[in-house]
């Protein structure tokens, strides 16, 4: 009986041992590029598409989209149209649509401003916008009234969108 003991103490020690081995920390091959540059206080995300989409904090959507702290009626604070992707990390469709918002950062460089706000980290914002559902999209023209559009999109969409709401076809 004593050696039954013994094999199952040792038994639940080398599936003890395993399990904690699988859930310790892997590391990560090393890339050369970097994944996460801060600039000055605005992430910016960086891949082999030089993504050109921001990460905007409270202040930062303050000074480039709109201060709703000083302003009461809209006043864009842009030069350039804007895309603003209202998400979270856990949101499934939100990781559909950062891709499409990947290229399309690329295709329109120097014509549409394209943003994000994490809802989970700047809830104030998310507040302030009243969204309820991610992703939720803000269409922002240089002049005009922006237009929010809730859920995912696909790239047609995307770009029927720009070209007749923030009126970059042509540019």
């Amino acid at each position: 009986m004593k050696r039954y003991k013994n094999i199952i103490v040792v038994v639940s020690l080398m599936l003890g041992l395993s399990v904690l081995a699988s859930c310790s920390k892997k590391e990560e091959p090393k890339s050369e590029f970097k994944t996460d540059v801060k600039i000055q206080g605005v992430n910016n995300f960086k891949n082999n598409n030089k993504t050109k989409m921001e990460h905007l904090t409270a202040a930062t959507f303050k000074s480039k989209v709109f201060d709703y702290e000083k302003n009461k009626e809209w006043k864009f604070e842009g030069k350039n149209p804007a895309i603003i992707d209202f998400y979270a990390d856990w949101c499934g469709p939100c990781k559909m649509v950062a891709p499409v918002l990947e290229e399309l950062s690329n295709e329109y460089d120097g014509k549409v401003d394209i943003y994000k706000v994490d809802t989970e980290v700047e809830q104030e914002l998310a507040s302030v916008f009243g969204i309820r559902s991610i992703p939720s999209i803000l269409f922002v023209p240089v002049s005009g009234q922006p237009q929010m559009s809730a859920g995912a999109m696909q790239k047609d969409g995307f770009v029927q969108a720009i070209n007749e709401i923030l009126l970059v076809k042509g540019n």
